[in-house]
């Protein structure tokens, strides 16, 4: 069985295979996000290592899904972009039944993809002896804030990982992500006059809506006026005629 193993904390990651059964046992019968011991999985290198269950697929390549309770394949229901379903041809909230491994590991699994979550006190070559620089940062203010451990009064804009690019002309220059959900002053008083806006759009129409109906009260009381002088001129001729064959 092979071990995809990753180090999230340097950008490393290393492959191992391990044919012993006594070391396997160590990781069958897991689920996915589980942990496992390095040192009885893969080795003294690993002493005080606990590594992650990330994923992992089958003989056949079929991916193991979590939150399926088996280590035997099983055919599901699937939305398009499920794990296990790429969904071609598939419309909208169109389900098609597909095969997934379930989340326990067993003999079957061909590829267990693990990450370091605590390191041990030795070094481990070409996982930790090593950093690869991270290519592409992350976007979202708070993601930037979190990876830099920054506070709020810090500058989110000065740490924003830049990369350069060479175009085919030989010109080089550097590129960097547009930061999302980044609150500036411009930005709330973007945010303050739209409220504003708001504020003034709904007492306007308000006023509209009393004075239409002040309005149409007024249009009302005079259908009524009318109709009253209608009724009592009628009543004056069915009068005048009565009076006049008598």
């Amino acid at each position: 069985m092979k071990f995809n193993v990753a180090n999230p904390a340097t950008g490393c990651q290393k492959q191992y295979e391990v044919d012993d059964e006594s070391r396997l046992r160590a990781i069958y019968d897991k689920r996915l996000a589980q942990e496992v011991d390095g040192e009885a999985l893969l080795g003294e290198e690993f002493r005080g290592s606990i590594l992650r269950i990330m994923g992992a697929q089958d003989k056949e390549g079929f991916p193991a899904r979590l939150g399926v309770l088996t280590p035997n394949r099983v055919r599901l229901l699937m939305y398009k972009g499920d794990v296990g379903c790429r969904g071609y041809g598939m419309r909208d909230g169109e389900r098609k039944r597909r095969s997934v491994r379930g989340c326990i590991i067993s003999s079957e699994m061909s590829v267990v993809n693990l990450a370091i979550v605590r390191q041990g006190d030795r070094e481990i070559p070409g996982l930790t002896d090593r950093i690869i620089p991270r290519r592409l940062g992350p976007k979202r203010a708070s993601n930037i804030r979190k990876l830099f451990n920054l506070s709020k009064d810090d500058d989110v804009r000065k740490y924003v990982i830049r990369r350069k690019v060479t175009t085919a002309s030989g010109k080089t220059y550097e590129k960097a992500p547009k930061i999302q959900r980044l609150v500036t002053a411009q930005s709330l008083q973007r945010k303050r006059r739209r409220r504003a806006l708001q504020r003034s759009r709904a007492l306007k129409a308000k006023a509209e809506a009393a004075e239409y109906e002040k309005l149409l009260a007024q249009r009302q009381a005079e259908a009524r006026q009318l109709r009253k002088e209608s009724r009592s001129r009628r009543s004056t001729v069915r009068q005048s005629k009565v009076s006049a064959t008598a």
